[in-house]
């Protein structure tokens, strides 16, 4: 139970410093902050579509 736990909270951990990232480099590109919270939720929503399908696939 606490490595799926940990496993969760390290999924989301790297997911939001992802799109925290990705949206802070869109928003320094100059285009606007409505599209770089878009690219930021996406580039979040994308890496947990990821992290979780692997571990789906792993188990």
């Amino acid at each position: 139970m606490a490595v799926r736990l940990l496993a969760l909270l390290l999924a989301l951990s790297v997911s939001v410093n992802v799109g925290f990232c990705s949206g802070l480099v869109a928003a320094r590109t100059r285009t606007g902050w409505a599209r770089a919270l878009l690219v930021g939720g996406s580039g979040a929503a994308s890496t947990l579509a990821i992290i979780f399908g692997g571990v789906a696939a792993f188990r």
